[in-house]
């Protein structure tokens, strides 16, 4: 087949370059304007968009899509189906509709479950035990569409945010190929999602998402430091001060003392109350500074019985 891909981030990199490796043909990429990124402004390509270059593929950024320009030059590359991985813009009915097979998308959930911007992170945070790969033939709700193909694994106690979408990434590209020789064959099964799903929606992360309420429970505080490692991260306050929290275990606790209290100190680190139990905190980053485990935290600064993180 003929193909148009659309994504942007490191997750549609894997995607992208099992397609260039197989039978099919790479039209032309779509992703997402370049942005100036750290303090020195300096311009940064999304990661499909390097992949794309380096091989000879032509790479097209419109702000956006619905304009009539853009929709010509679109169909002017004659694709036979357009492949979304994680583009990051809403397509109307004149993109959907474009092709002889439509739009499929490589989803990051185990669908009707987690439709949204981010359900790798939602999966943690509920506390699901698997996730995987969903490839969806779009429609115009959002990831409503009909399933064509599914992939399982499981989440794993110490996975966080970035490697389970590492390992996500690496699923759909295979699956992909499968989906389309069923297509073209005529063999491809079509599975209709119900209306509603029985999992919250994977909204858009944020930077206030990442605040910790040491008055929750443990399990919940760290399935927040995992799932948003490594953005937005899990933050609290200390002397006024923000602490990221990159890696933390659960311990026993002292009943005595608030939430967010620091109740023990050890060389190789702090305990600290939460809700219904304690974490023991085991590599963070204090404002303005690298990360670091606890050992060299604590050579540089002084954490004492009874503060309390807000």
């Amino acid at each position: 087949m003929r193909i148009i891909f659309m994504g942007t981030p490191v997750f549609a990199v894997p995607t992208l370059r099992t397609l260039i490796e197989s039978r099919h043909e790479v039209a032309a990429v779509y992703t997402q304007p370049d942005k100036e990124q750290g303090r020195g402004k300096k311009v940064q390509f999304p990661p499909v968009k390097e992949l794309a270059l380096s091989c000879g593929i032509p790479v097209i950024q419109p702000e956006k899509l619905g304009k009539r320009v853009v929709l010509d030059e679109m169909r002017g590359f004659e694709a036979d189906v357009i492949v979304v991985a994680a583009y990051g813009k809403i397509l109307r009915p004149s993109v959907l509709e474009m092709t002889k097979y439509g739009c499929l998308n490589v989803h990051a959930s185990i669908l009707p479950k987690y439709r949204g911007a981010a359900p790798v992170q939602w999966a943690i945070l509920e506390g699901e035990t698997e996730t995987g790969v969903t490839i969806m033939q779009m429609d115009e709700g959002l990831d409503t569409g009909d399933m064509l193909a599914k992939a399982v694994i499981p989440i794993d106690d110490a996975d966080t945010g970035d490697s389970l979408e590492e390992k996500l990434s690496e699923l759909g590209g295979p699956l992909l190929l499968k989906v389309l020789d069923d297509i073209e064959n005529g063999t491809v099964t079509r599975i209709p999602q119900p209306e509603e799903s029985p999992s919250v929606y994977a909204k858009m992360l944020d930077k206030e998402m990442g605040l910790i309420d040491f008055s929750e429970g443990t399990d919940t505080i760290l399935r927040k430091v995992r799932a948003l490692n490594s953005w937005p991260s899990a933050y609290t306050f200390l002397e006024g001060k923000m602490l990221k929290i990159w890696t933390a275990e659960r311990a026993d606790a002292t009943d005595d003392v608030l939430p967010g209290t620091v109740f023990g100190v050890t060389k190789h680190g702090f305990f600290v109350k939460t809700g219904d139990g304690a974490l023991r905190i085991l590599e963070l980053q204090p404002e303005g500074k690298k990360r670091m485990d606890t050992d060299a935290f604590m050579r540089g600064t002084r954490v004492l019985y009874g503060m309390r993180f807000t």
